[in-house]
């Protein structure tokens, strides 16, 4: 799950990140991407972008490449890329989606209603469920918080999400870890950085350092490699397995 808020620029794939993806790191299209023929709800080798045809890199790009430079060659690793420009956290929240949508800008309702169907949670869990077939879900990436993470009910918003993603999953409470990453560094990190205290399993990823863009809101490339990293590192701490790379 991934929300920006803003005059969003998207992050430019550059000549680096197309060189070379290991094909144990796949991603799972959650939506048709005709102009890399990719269809939706097939997997394919993990080379940018990861969300949309349009869309330029994440933090799951080098999470994903990162997690398999320090896994055995028997282990591949899946990500599933559902996300929403501009979007706040009730994009997601079943109780609000609805009403948030109606009242957004016609882009962002444009990306909810022709690329996720008017439910981007719905999405996401369908996809999710598809994925068990081939594999063990190991855990949630949430990089979100732009719009609305300094708002009260933020953290509640974000901790019934992610019950009902493990509810609907047919999980046990808190038995999957969430990594949350930082934005551009600002007051929004304040709220974000609470998100252990709701979810014991929550997980925070620090982004000072990471290369912004001028307008000092979004992540440059470099920004989103670095981040990505730090996503990979945290989650292979989680599993024991000390980064080489």
């Amino acid at each position: 799950m991934e929300g920006y808020s803003g005059a969003y620029q998207n992050p430019k794939i550059e000549e680096a990140d197309l060189r070379y993806v290991d094909p144990r790191f796949q991603v799972l299209a959650a939506v048709d991407f005709p102009n890399h023929g990719r269809i939706r709800k097939q997997w394919y080798t993990a080379y940018p972008p990861l969300c949309r045809d349009n869309t330029g890199l994440c933090p799951a790009d080098y999470f994903g490449r990162t997690m398999a430079a320090n896994l055995p060659q028997n282990i591949k690793i899946g990500v599933i890329n559902v996300s929403v420009a501009g979007s706040a956290i009730e994009i997601f929240d079943q109780n609000h989606y609805q009403s948030y949508i109606a009242g957004s800008a016609d882009w962002l309702k444009d990306i909810a209603n022709n690329f996720y169907g008017g439910n981007p949670y719905q999405h996401l869990l369908d996809l999710a469920m598809f994925a068990r077939a081939n594999g063990v879900i190991k855990g949630i990436l949430l990089h979100q918080g732009e719009s609305n993470s300094s708002a009260d009910d933020w953290l509640r918003l974000v901790n019934g999400i992610y019950d009902r993603l493990l509810s609907d999953l047919g999980l046990g409470p808190d038995s999957i870890p969430l990594l949350a990453g930082e934005l551009v560094n600002g007051n929004t990190n304040n709220m974000i950085n609470r998100l252990p205290e709701v979810i014991p399993g929550a997980h925070i990823i620090a982004s000072s350092g990471c290369g912004v863009q001028p307008d000092n809101l979004h992540f440059n490339p470099a920004g989103y490699r670095e981040l990505g990293k730090r996503y990979a590192e945290k989650m292979l701490s989680i599993m024991g397995v000390v980064p080489v790379e």
